[in-house]
């Protein structure tokens, strides 16, 4: 009987082992949009069911491995459906020592005479506990990654929170080697995976019982993340002592399109007070002198289609870019970012604000500004307004009836209003409702395609393009009468052509077209993951999604032709991409200093901020870019950026690339 009653207890602990299952929420801007179930059976084996819906796209992903004794993989096989729905398949083993690994884009073997962790492109979050995991048994808290890289976690502290099972207590793990920053994990006391976040808490996974605590969580994050960007601004901000002059430049001037050579700027204090020739110019005592040697000397760069996180404000400044807009953002953490950046706590450039405002529903974008009624609407206005933002960014799930209401509310106190044209509107209903702006160049084609197309919530607002976007043709008389329309309405298009390309590229290669250039000098995990997801082609559409992209470069040309106001942005990586989505204008055909212009004082007057920016001139902000090229000449040279000034504070853009694990450019002279 004795026998028994242990062989009873024993089944029954292996089989509680085997029905071991946790459910976590995903989380988008604190909305529930998917889940996550975690199965383990026995010690080393897990299943995990990962799906989530951001607008018609979110991955839908099953996987499954096993793990050895030092909690590294030792069999992995996930499939299913990635962020833009293409299909995955991915297969990681370890037999004999040796580690063979296939996807998509990668396949390969090594043999391994230490552990390792093979970090899968696609996975589940609950990947990064195990990863943590495996770390904590490591020697010195480090393992090799697999294809390549390395990664390091470190302990941030613990955190006592009230969950709906009682008190928990949670230690926060910074993770380093999968990106340009650390992100977080949380365990709990056991070592189970408690949390993960990405995107400053723009997107939580985490079960019910915590969702309660995740503002404690994220700001326990914030304030971890706000002390290693404080260190690094330390670092790597260079505030001259004295005036600071730079001889010897060739100056670009965005209102003439004129680059004068043999020009001195010099800059006391956050201000430029002369520009003129180098003879003309004594340098005062006390001050740092960079010689140009010739080089190119413009105006700070904009990015007009921006959602700030952890390394942005550094990779913004790194590629030039002093002036910037975000267009949608974490209401509880976003506004303090943007203050460190003024303060100089933070590397970052000067951002203009922009509210994001949506209608519940089944695509609803990630924002907690979800409206229903003209009061909400009006609150929600209200809300960004008394907050400091300037523009207002409705999205496609919108009633159409609340635009008109909220673009009147934002007009009426002060603020530009833009954004995705809702669902069952045209974009020339849109801006006969008050839009002043459009956001992606798809609404345009979009137009042409109304009313057969009204449905733009989910993936046909992507798919519809790549299928016809052909047959719009910037001839034709409904196309050209729109672009008047637009030009007659003073609208302003933000076409994000940089994110389209990556969209329209070959789903074997993970590296997005416009970012191949610097891919190689990224960190190894970055270089894996850092662009949208190729759209999958439907199988007899190959020959139209070949013509999407270039009919939409030939679009933006045609608007700019027609007198429409571009606004270059990227709503990608950061710094880098904007220098992309410089070089698809010009190989558009728009020229090379329109495109600057276009990059530097344009967004400067449609923001209504020219009055201290957009211009190298006595009296603006002191915000340039030293170029060792000619991007007059050849647009790719934009990507040669030297030296940065912000506001009269010198950046070296090597050594914030060092910073962020980027090979290094070579420093800036300074006397």
């Amino acid at each position: 009987m004795h026998k028994l009653a242990v062989l009873l207890l024993l089944f029954a602990t292996v089989a509680a082992q085997a029905a071991e299952v946790r459910e976590d929420h995903v989380l988008l801007q604190g909305n529930i949009a998917g889940k996550q179930i975690v199965r383990t059976a026995g010690a080393d084996r897990t299943d995990v069911e990962y799906r989530y819906n951001d607008r018609g796209r979110g991955d839908d992903i099953k996987a499954q491995w096993r793990l050895d004794g030092h909690g590294v993989l030792i069999d992995y096989q996930a499939d299913g459906n990635n962020y833009t729905k293409a299909k995955i398949s991915e297969t990681f083993s370890l037999r004999g020592g040796t580690a063979r690994w296939s996807n998509a884009s990668e396949h390969g073997n090594r043999a391994l005479t230490a552990p390792a962790f093979f970090m899968p492109i696609s996975a589940p979050p609950e990947i990064q506990g195990v990863l943590v995991r495996a770390l904590l048994k490591a020697p010195g808290q480090r393992l090799a990654l697999l294809p390549s890289g390395e990664a390091h976690v470190e302990n941030a502290g613990t955190l006592r929170m009230e969950s709906n099972a009682g008190p928990v207590e949670l230690t926060h793990y910074r993770l380093s080697g999968l990106g340009f920053t650390p992100s977080s994990v949380w365990l709990h006391a056991d070592g189970r995976t408690a949390a993960v976040t990405y995107a400053s808490g723009w997107v939580a996974i985490l079960p019910e019982a915590l969702s309660a605590g995740l503002p404690l969580i994220v700001a326990a994050q914030e304030r971890a993340d706000a002390e290693w960007s404080a260190r690094l601004a330390r670092d790597l901000t260079h505030q001259p002592k004295g005036a600071l002059l730079i001889r010897n430049a060739r100056v670009f001037d965005p209102r003439d399109l004129a680059a004068t050579p043999g020009t001195s700027v010099l800059v006391q204090g956050e201000r430029i007070i002369r520009v003129a020739a180098d003879g003309l110019i004594d340098a005062p005592a006390n001050a740092e002198v960079i010689d140009a040697h010739g080089r190119f000397l413009m105006p700070g760069l904009w990015d007009v289609h921006k959602h700030y996180a952890e390394a942005d404000g550094p990779l913004d400044i790194a590629g030039g870019v002093t002036s910037s807009r975000d267009l949608a953002n974490n209401t509880d953490n976003f506004i303090a970012r943007v203050r460190r950046f003024d303060a100089g706590t933070e590397i970052g450039p000067r951002v203009s604000m922009a509210g994001f405002i949506d209608g519940p529903g089944p695509f609803a974008g990630p924002t907690r500004m979800l409206v229903s009624t003209p009061e909400e609407a009006r609150k929600a206005v209200d809300w960004y307004a008394d907050h400091g933002y300037v523009q207002i960014k409705t999205y496609s799930s919108l009633k159409p009836e609340l635009f008109p209401l909220i673009a009147d509310r934002a007009h009426e106190r002060g603020l530009r209003v833009s954004g995705h044209v809702p669902a069952f509107v045209s974009a020339r209903q849109f801006v006969e409702g008050g839009a002043d702006e459009i956001q992606h160049i798809n609404f345009i084609f979009l137009n042409f395609m109304f009313p057969r197309v009204q449905e733009t919530r989910n993936m046909k607002r992507l798919t519809e393009i790549g299928e016809h976007a052909f047959e719009y043709t910037p001839d034709q008389p409904q196309v050209r009468e729109f672009i008047a329309f637009l030009k007659a309405h003073h609208t302003v298009v933000d076409p994000t052509l940089a994110v389209f390309e990556d969209l329209s590229a070959d789903p074997a290669d993970p590296v997005p077209p416009g970012l191949r250039p610097i891919a190689a000098r990224l960190p190894p995990q970055v270089q894996r993951n850092f662009g949208f997801d190729p759209l999958p082609v439907p199988k007899g559409q190959e020959d139209a999604y070949a013509k999407a992209f270039p009919a939409l470069m030939r679009m933006v040309k045609a608007l700019y032709d027609g007198g429409v106001t571009l606004m270059p942005g990227t709503d990608g990586l950061a710094g880098y991409l904007l220098h992309a989505e410089l070089e698809i204008y010009a190989r558009a055909g728009i020229p090379n200093a329109e495109v600057l212009r276009l990059a530097t004082l344009t967004p400067a007057q449609v923001m209504g901020v020219d009055k201290d920016r957009g211009v190298i001139a006595p009296g603006k902000l002191a915000d340039l870019v030293l170029i060792d090229g000619d991007p007059l000449s050849d647009m790719r040279d934009i990507r040669k950026v030297d030296v940065v000034v912000k506001g009269g504070k010198v950046f070296d853009p090597a050594a914030i690339e060092q910073a962020l694990g980027i090979q290094p450019r070579k420093p800036v002279q300074v006397r």
